[in-house]
């Protein structure tokens, strides 16, 4: 492929939400992966405070969580312009010297962005008012499965089995602090108590009986201002991997699944996905029969179909008796090398660089 057959990627990261070093580490992965002959990438990070700078690419070499510092982006004085309008593809930039740089048209955007301000819609807005292509799912797709009480309250109208669970606001909890009390009413312990819009289980407590119910509220309630309460589900902690369908094809899921296996630890919490804490081990594929498979895999699709979900998702199930119950829908799911949703490709048959390419495509096209 000649230069001037490459196209431009616009790889998003950083971003504002508790989530903000993991996306940094996703940001890595993809960069290092990357088809180079294909693709040639303009890194581009949102700071803790949401301001867009251009990055040096040799900045994210070092990104990992457990190094001495954990991976950020820092606010260099650079200002990334969107495109003015619809009309054009040109990337700009404001030095911190004040002058500004064209960085050529772009093609498309890769936001490797987890959590609120990124994966909820509302960067897929900002691209969507400018008409700039992107990887993943759409404006309400995102935000759709960003809010969990959202979400399930869909997918259980359509016939889909969740979890069971009841819903609290900041406010209603304010007009009456006993409601906190009432939480676990048509609910089996032990519960797992949740921000309705945050990821990579940040602020997700166990809760294994009612004296503990008020400081689990209290910790989701710092991460988000609606807190789910739901039962735990006896089953299977399994997760498997969806792709958008091609030329109008059907939506694809992974021929593989993987299995959170609990050895120890209470359950998958962020030290346990990102820094390897023991009492958890990661079987994949997982051993399921082939009816469990199709199963599961006709629930995924399903679901993402529902939720208006587009190019990428790993969705998260309990494997129980009596069938699938879904757990959780991620429309940017942890994407390192060593992560779940491309472990799941590769097991499948599709490797993490094929992958990241396929995205890409799938985002042209639906362009």
């Amino acid at each position: 492929m000649t230069k001037d057959q490459m196209r431009t990627v616009v790889l998003l990261f950083g971003g504002r939400s508790s989530e903000h070093e993991i996306s940094c580490v996703t940001a890595a992965g993809v960069l290092h992966a990357i088809d180079q002959s294909r693709f040639r990438v303009i890194p581009v990070g949102i700071t803790k405070t949401g301001a867009t700078v251009l990055v040096d690419a040799e900045r994210l070499d070092g990104f990992r969580l457990d190094g001495d510092e954990l991976p950020h982006v820092d606010d260099n004085g650079t200002r990334v312009l969107w495109p003015a309008s619809a009309m054009t593809r040109e990337l700009s930039v404001i030095e911190s010297d004040g002058t500004i740089r064209s960085l050529g048209d772009i093609d498309v955007v890769f936001p490797t962005l987890h959590g609120p301000f990124g994966e909820d819609g509302t960067v897929q807005g900002l691209l969507e008012l400018v008409d700039l292509p992107y990887v993943g799912s759409g404006v309400l797709g995102s935000a759709l499965c960003m809010d969990k009480h959202a979400v399930k309250t869909i997918l259980s109208d359509s016939g889909v089995a969740v979890a069971p669970w009841n819903t609290i606001t900041r406010a209603q909890l304010a007009q009456d602090p006993s409601r906190v009390e009432r939480l676990d009413e048509g609910l089996d312990y032990p519960l797992f108590v949740k921000p309705a819009r945050a990821g990579s289980s940040v602020g997700v407590t166990r809760v294994k009986e009612p004296r503990e119910l008020s400081a689990a509220v209290d910790v989701a309630f710092a991460e988000d201002s609606i807190v789910l309460v739901e039962s735990g589900v006896v089953g299977r902690e399994v997760e498997i991997a969806v792709l958008g369908g091609r030329d109008g094809g059907p939506t694809r899921t992974s021929s593989v699944v993987g299995e959170i296996v609990f050895s120890g630890r209470d359950f998958y919490d962020y030290e346990a996905k990102y820094l390897g804490a023991s009492g958890v081990d990661l079987e994949l594929p997982a051993n399921v029969t082939d009816e469990e498979l199709r199963a599961l895999q006709d629930a995924a699709a399903e679901a993402f179909e529902l939720a208006q979900c587009g190019g990428l998702a790993r969705v998260d199930f309990f494997l129980t008796d009596a069938g699938p119950v879904l757990n959780e829908i991620n429309t940017m799911p942890g994407f390192t090398p060593i992560s779940m949703y491309p472990s799941l490709w590769s097991a499948s048959g599709v490797e993490y660089t094929d992958l990241i390419s396929e995205l890409i495509d799938l985002a042209l096209e639906r362009s």
